[in-house]
């Protein structure tokens, strides 16, 4: 019989410990010929045998054996409940997925940090064990659940660090309240500035989540740039009107930047909305960072989802489009005098997002990013796993900004430690940011809210999509790695409409300077479009002074989530 033997002191944090190892287990060749017959889990000098087969019959049926009863007691109906949850949850990946994943850096970074928590008996650090242990639970039938990873540990023993565990947790669980303090404060502010307009007002504006009145010619071009010997493709979505009133002068252009393992698809039907009310757009994909990159790296073919030179290829890429367009449109009967490539507007999401904060003016800051790497594992934010990546480049002064643009909607954006407080300052142009309250790529709070009180210009927004995911605004794709429904959060149809709406209104407003499009850029409007399950807040202003204040308030039971306002 498998046992599991730990050590308990006065307070055990049963499920916060299993939590903290569940949740760590989640971010994640030969199988092993025996698994772990014993886990010890110390904390303080109290040691308690408790079988593996117990803790089974626990999860799956609700039996409290004699060697777990004692324990079980201590924990309400509620949190018993939560724990057989924990024990039984399945991570959907694919088996070569989770084998890959172990290839690359940020997978050394993780399991430096599981190795922390869970060692071999004798106190040695685990990263291999527990490698083996994720790749043979993924080959499983029963798939990575807590209890099977256990189950698959190749050794006879186990050791589980329980102070460390917790202090893990514990941080977790602070993340977690501040996050709900700061999403609560946003949205309450967003909700006290509602009433600058009333909804008859808004009830006459046209509704911008129906296609425009431009149909769309779509074409595909090729670009080299030798220089750097990068080749990529770009969609370009060019708006044709038979109305001769229509589009007499050239079209403003919109760029858009996908994130890592994505591709021209994710955002076509956002390109095609934004093209058929008279931008032009184009959509490129970044070789290094798109969905190619991510099957090679499943294939053994690539080290890494992200090449960390892509933190400066990114918006060269969009330079050097917009240097082509801008040749094209001088030269090519298809885009001469029907393109503006000097109003320029960029919308990225998750690395793209970082792409065009890049290109707004945000430089990167070596001094913040090399700070908050050397603590990277004891971190939540996963996306310093990408962001630390960015110390393989040399210390210069990269000139990433492109004076032709003029207003940007960072999605998702990472690029709190990568460019830090003062690289973020140095963007003078209108920005966007978009942020999902259920993001556990990029935080919210670390990587939308408090970059967005470090921007100093005055034309910023902050779009706050409650129960949003890194996910939610992506469309499918054929290339694209697909994911489970429970990755992407609830109605993504809703989600995509609402970065229609709200993209159309910015770039009307901020690039083509059609000021009419204002009104849609109001927290009355947002609060008009706002709908469950995934209701929005919009505020313009947030200082890191009222963000402290809104931290240190005492812990809201439930995150305030505005509902739909007419």
């Amino acid at each position: 019989m498998r046992q599991l033997t730990y050590s308990i002191g006065k307070s055990f944090n049963w499920v916060g410990i299993l939590l903290g190892i569940s949740l760590l287990t989640s971010i994640g060749s030969t199988f092993p010929a025996r698994s772990a017959e014993r886990v010890q889990v110390s904390l303080d000098i109290l040691k308690r045998t408790i079988s593996v087969n117990s803790l089974e019959a626990y999860a799956k049926r609700g039996v409290v054996n004699q060697d777990l009863a004692p324990y079980v007691q201590y924990v309400n109906p509620q949190k018993q409940a939560l724990l057989r949850q924990i024990l039984l949850k399945r991570l959907e990946v694919r088996p070569i997925a989770v084998s890959q994943f172990f290839n690359t850096p940020q997978a050394e970074i993780l399991l430096r940090r599981l190795g922390q928590v869970i060692q071999t008996e004798s106190g040695e650090y685990g990263s291999q064990p527990i490698q083996q242990a994720l790749i043979s639970a993924a080959n499983d039938p029963e798939g990575i659940t807590l209890l099977n990873v256990l189950r698959k540990f190749p050794a006879s023993g186990v050791r589980i660090d329980l102070t460390r565990g917790l202090q893990l947790a514990d941080d977790l669980s602070k993340l977690i309240e501040q996050s709900n303090k700061a999403i609560a404060a946003v949205n309450e502010q967003g909700t006290t500035l509602v009433a600058n307009q009333t909804a008859a007002q808004i009830a006459t504006l046209p509704n911008l989540r129906q296609p425009g009145s431009f149909t769309v010619n779509k074409q595909t071009i090729q670009l080299q740039d030798l220089r750097r010997n990068r080749n990529f493709k770009a969609d370009i979505y060019l708006p044709i009107s038979d109305n001769i009133n229509q589009q007499t002068t050239p079209a403003p252009v919109i760029v858009i930047s996908h994130g890592v393992g994505s591709d021209r698809e994710t955002f076509a039907y956002l390109a095609q909305h934004l093209a058929s009310f008279g931008l032009a757009v184009a959509v490129l994909e970044h070789p290094g960072s798109n969905a190619q990159q991510l099957q090679n790296l499943f294939a053994g073919k690539a080290e890494e989802a992200a090449q960390p030179y892509e933190f400066t290829n990114r918006p060269l890429d969009v330079k050097f489009l917009l240097d082509e367009l801008e040749r094209l449109s001088q030269t090519d009967p298809l885009y001469q005098g029907r393109i503006n490539t000097q109003q320029v507007g960029v919308i990225g999401q998750s690395f793209g997002g970082y792409t065009t904060l890049a290109l707004a003016g945000a430089g990167i800051d070596f001094n913040s990013l090399q700070k908050d790497c050397a603590a990277i594992n004891s971190t939540w934010n996963l996306s310093l796993l990408l962001q630390c990546r960015a110390l393989v480049l040399p210390n210069y002064n990269y000139d990433l900004q492109d004076s032709r643009v003029k207003a940007i909607i960072a999605i998702n954006p990472i690029g709190s430690s990568v460019f830090g407080k003062d690289g973020l300052q140095n963007i003078n142009i209108p920005v966007a940011i978009v942020a999902g309250t259920a993001d556990t790529v990029a935080p919210a709070l670390p990587e939308q809210i408090v970059p967005f009180t470090w921007l100093n210009d005055p034309q910023k927004y902050l779009l706050i999509m409650n129960n949003g995911t890194h996910f939610s605004t992506l469309a499918e794709s054929q290339s694209s790695v697909p994911l489970p429904s429970s990755v992407i959060g609830p109605n993504p149809a809703l989600a995509r409409d609402y970065i229609k709406v709200f993209s159309v209104a910015f770039f009307k407003f901020y690039v083509a300077d059609q000021r009419e499009y204002q009104a849609y850029l109001t927290p009355s409007y947002i609060g008009y479009l706002s709908q469950e399950p995934l209701p929005l807040s919009l505020v313009r202003s947030l200082t890191e002074a009222e963000l402290k204040l809104a931290l240190e308030r005492p812990s809201p039971e439930t995150v305030i989530s505005p509902t739909k306002r007419n």
